[in-house]
């Protein structure tokens, strides 16, 4: 059960960034829509990526936030489902990826429910650029947990 699971979110991941690479190659401008035809594409499989010994931190120079670069991990998050962790990258002060280091994993519900959520929360943050966003329904406390992790983050990077 568990080698298919991981199977699954392989090729899950693998086709998240392929409709990632896809829509980031087109000159229009991202939308509301985009996320919907994102998460309808692509069966909401997440796979966890490998923890880092450590977030990066930075630039030690006195220079402004918008110039932040590097990775940085966010807190965990502790849910009633378990903890969620998110991890965002930064390239010149703005967030470019952001991939979910740990999700909620209680039960198979909550699990299916993370895997859905995950993909919508994150194209609104790479659209936001910021944890204010819409959220996902019926995903309450993943959207908590991702946002409070995120949120972490994001005041690592100075953002």
């Amino acid at each position: 059960m568990r080698r298919r699971a991981i199977g699954l979110s392989i090729l899950s991941s693998a086709a998240v960034l392929a409709v990632g690479w896809q829509l980031g190659s087109g000159t229009q401008p991202l939308s509301s829509s985009v996320s919907q035809a994102t998460d309808a594409a692509v069966p909401g499989t997440v796979t966890p990526a490998a923890p880092t010994t450590g977030a990066a931190t930075p630039p030690a120079t006195s220079a402004p936030a918008a110039s932040a670069s590097g990775t940085f991990t966010g807190a965990s998050a502790q849910t009633r489902f378990g903890a969620v962790q998110v991890q965002i990258v930064v390239a010149d002060g703005t967030v470019t990826d952001v991939v979910a280091l740990q999700l909620t994993d209680e039960d198979q519900k909550s699990v299916s429910i993370s895997n859905r959520a995950e993909p919508v929360l994150r194209q609104q943050v790479l659209a936001a650029q910021s944890a204010n966003v819409q959220g996902v329904s019926g995903a309450t406390y993943t959207t908590d947990g991702y946002l409070t992790s995120l949120q972490s983050a994001l005041d690592q990077a100075g953002l």
